[in-house]
């Protein structure tokens, strides 16, 4: 290839990590940047071979590249399955026309079906800059979705990437809809409907605004970054697997519009609906289970914010096929006692080896669940569910099934908590009131969680708790002194997140 052309440079590899982002770096006196005027910022087109992605343009000043030398961020090296040394091809990026759509959702204009087809195209396609999407995700936040639009984003989402066929009349999954530190029932779950005999393909998100993804919490004990063919054959052996779903591509948009959310830090309600019900029928699920929790600090406030998302649930899976069952729990503390993936972990196992002092509610939460699940597939009498749930759990089998799946998965781990502790201690003797969910997340996530799978939080006081002066109300780990200092440096700075009744 010639390298006098001058939209033709050859690769260097600087090793720079960007995380998702495609990146490209060229010097601002370079050829190409004067005859094409490309200017930092600049969303430009960058092909290899037959293969090509959209970058945006980072402008070298120093001697760090050399004339008709370019690089990549580390995730483009990848994507464009490039080398260094080899040659790519730069061009101008055409216009997102899609884009026109969101600018009029903006002025309340409502998205059409053919609209949305095109956005999340263009969006998988890599189209989109994180400022469009940011943009896209803006206009969608709150309650700008009407139902018809969640349905044609759902469909849209559905039909963006790849889908599984298992062959069967029932496929059953549940989606916990989060905002509940610690509400990690999945791991649990999942054993218990396989030991029943049912197919469950779970595939799980890593967390968005939280201290853990259930693909984060599960990471811990065994990997979740599995193939869809690697998918197939475990469930074919086991009758479930516990993946990440961003491994698969299925509703591949859908990914790409939860990391710009999690950098926003929203979750629009609309988006969550098409997000969860797409990936469930991408996965080839016919019946799913919706956990709504409900409390002043969860995600949902009230009940009549969990009997609207119930309805648009319901509704929307009607329209692509898949039968919706709801179930409204209580949001108001943390579930189990780990907030953070390794101490949440360990509560999953406690549940699953029947262990005497392994969180009750946790347990009871999970057997609720699994127990609707296995009366919707017809294995069990409609209020005999949770019973035949208890008796798979309790009996072994569903610890046996969870270790056969963690086997063909790649194996099983113990989880490891971070070394550095503190514990918080009540500052006065009462009874526990009322938790906010928020800022112990937050304080979770200051700590390092999730990024650092062994840090978070260890609860040890939920609501109606009695207490005494300087006994610990939780623990927080960390892997760092740093987090450590973070996080305790916000909880200095917050009052009454956990408030404290005086005995009568």
């Amino acid at each position: 290839m010639p390298e006098n052309v001058s939209n033709i440079l050859r690769l260097r590899k600087l090793g720079i990590d960007t995380q998702n982002e495609n990146m490209i770096f060229v010097r601002a006196d370079s050829e190409v940047c004067r005859s094409e005027g490309f200017t930092a910022s600049t969303r430009i087109v960058v092909s290899f071979k037959d293969r090509s992605i959209v970058a945006t343009l980072i402008v070298i000043t120093s001697d760090l590249l050399h004339d008709g030398e370019a690089s990549l961020s580390e995730i483009a090296f990848s994507r464009l399955q490039v080398k260094e040394g080899e040659h790519i091809r730069v061009a101008h990026l055409r216009p997102i026309l899609s884009f026109s759509a969101v600018r009029a959702k903006m002025f309340d204009k409502k998205f059409t079906e053919q609209a949305l087809k095109h956005i999340i195209s263009d969006i998988t396609e890599g189209l989109y800059s994180y400022i469009e999407i940011a943009a896209f995700v803006t206009a969608c936040s709150g309650d700008n979705l009407a139902l018809d639009e969640v349905i044609y984003l759902t469909k849209a989402m559905i039909d963006s990437g790849s889908k599984l066929s298992w062959h069967k009349p029932i496929i059953i999954d549940k989606h916990c809809i989060g905002g509940l530190p610690g509400n990690r029932t999945t791991p649990i779950i999942v054993p218990i409907i396989a030991a029943a005999g049912l197919t469950i393909p779970k595939t799980s998100s890593r967390a968005i605004t939280s201290p853990a993804g259930t693909a984060d919490v599960i990471e811990t004990m065994t990997p979740v970054n599995l193939s869809i063919e690697q998918i197939q054959e475990i469930v074919r052996q086991e009758g479930g697997c516990m993946a990440w779903g961003g491994e698969v591509k299925l509703s591949p948009a859908d990914d790409i519009i939860i990391y710009v959310e999690k950098a926003l830090d929203v979750d629009s309600a609309g988006q969550m609906i098409a997000s969860v019900l797409s990936k469930k029928a991408a996965a080839g699920s016919t019946h799913t289970i919706i956990d709504i929790p409900v409390g002043e600090t969860a995600k949902v406030h009230t009940k009549e914010e969990a009997f609207l998302l119930e309805y648009y649930f319901k509704a929307v899976g009607l329209s692509i096929g898949l039968e919706v069952e709801v179930l409204i729990t209580d949001g108001s503390q943390p579930v189990g006692r780990g907030i953070g993936p390794a101490l949440e972990a360990r509560d999953v196992l406690a549940v699953l080896r029947n262990e005497p002092d392994a969180p009750a509610d946790l347990k009871d939460r999970a057997l609720k669940l699994a127990g609707l699940m296995l009366e919707v597939a017809g294995v069990a009498d409609k209020s005999k569910g949770k019973l035949k749930a208890q008796e798979l759990l309790e009996s072994g089998q569903a610890l046996e099934k969870f270790y056969s799946i963690c086997q063909a998965q790649g194996g099983f781990k113990e989880p490891e908590p971070a070394t550095l502790q503190h514990d918080v201690l009540a500052p006065t003797s009462g009874i526990i009131s009322r938790i906010d969910n928020r800022r112990l997340a937050k304080i979770a996530k200051l700590a390092g969680a999730p990024k650092a799978p062994g840090s978070g939080i260890h609860f040890k006081t939920p609501i109606g708790t009695k207490v005494q002066k300087g006994q610990p109300l939780f623990t927080i780990y960390s892997e760092t002194q740093g987090e450590l200092s973070f996080a305790l440096e916000f909880l200095n700075s917050t009052d009454h997140f956990i408030q404290i009744e005086p005995e009568r």
